[in-house]
């Protein structure tokens, strides 16, 4: 589905990504773990076509994504749930669920938004409860809901997300990886940046590990959870 090849990004003249290849096959999730600055992000925007300085190949479904602008990536079915959430406080919950959905956002398609939104509200029933309510004073579990459901609007093949788990309690930690399960168990393929490491390498099938810019370690999820170097620097034994 998704092909990054031997990938170099660059902030200026700082290169962030060396060489990184990465692959996701349709119906699995994939899970890239590292330490912060690692580049994890970078990748997932450089995907997303948000960072333009790059070399190397990122295809989907076989096609390059090369040139193309951030929002005709979203329209082949990309999507990214960004580190930090970044809703739009000052609108409403609503308001930013049909900003998910701003691409095909007319009267030809007020069903099918129409049941989109209800698909998120069947797996975020507070956020209908809510829908009125200023993004802003949502809780950051809240938040975390209502930037994947935005996601989920804009009918993504392939979700990208970045840190869901950040900064959230362990209660709401457990259910953002439920929620996660069960959009995989709908058909959507993810590419997983986590920094709980041993959460998201038993949700994943295959794993990659990445330090300073370059893929260090992959291979099978269940051979990664009992590696040593994985297991003295990202599952604190």
């Amino acid at each position: 589905m998704l092909e990054v090849r031997r990938l170099n990004s660059f902030y200026a003249a700082v290169q962030a990504l060396k060489n990184v290849s990465i692959s996701v096959k349709k119906g699995d999730i994939i899970t890239i773990i590292g330490a912060n600055g690692a580049g994890k992000t970078t990748l997932l925007k450089t995907i997303s076509g948000l960072i333009l300085e790059h070399d190397g190949n990122i295809l989907y479904e076989g096609k390059s994504l090369s040139g193309l602008l951030p929002g005709e990536i979203v329209a082949l079915g990309i999507c990214l749930v960004p580190e930090g959430r970044q809703i739009f406080g000052h609108l409403s919950v609503l308001d930013n669920l049909k900003l998910g959905a701003y691409l095909y956002y007319d009267r030809r398609h007020k069903d099918e938004i129409r049941e989109n939104m209800e698909k998120v509200y069947a797996i975020f029933p507070i956020l209908k409860n809510r829908r009125r309510q200023l993004s802003g004073t949502l809780s950051g579990g809240e938040q975390q809901m209502l930037a994947i459901g935005r996601a989920m609007m804009s009918r993504p093949k392939l979700m990208m997300m970045d840190e869901p788990s950040m900064g959230l309690a362990p209660l709401m930690v457990r259910e953002i990886f439920r929620v996660i399960q069960e959009l995989h168990h709908d058909g959507t393929t993810i590419l997983l940046v986590e920094q709980n490491a041993r959460a998201a390498l038993k949700m994943g099938v295959f794993g990659y590990v990445l330090e300073t810019g370059e893929i260090v370690l992959q291979g099978d999820t269940k051979i990664l959870l009992e590696d040593e170097k994985v297991k003295h620097a990202y599952l604190g034994k």
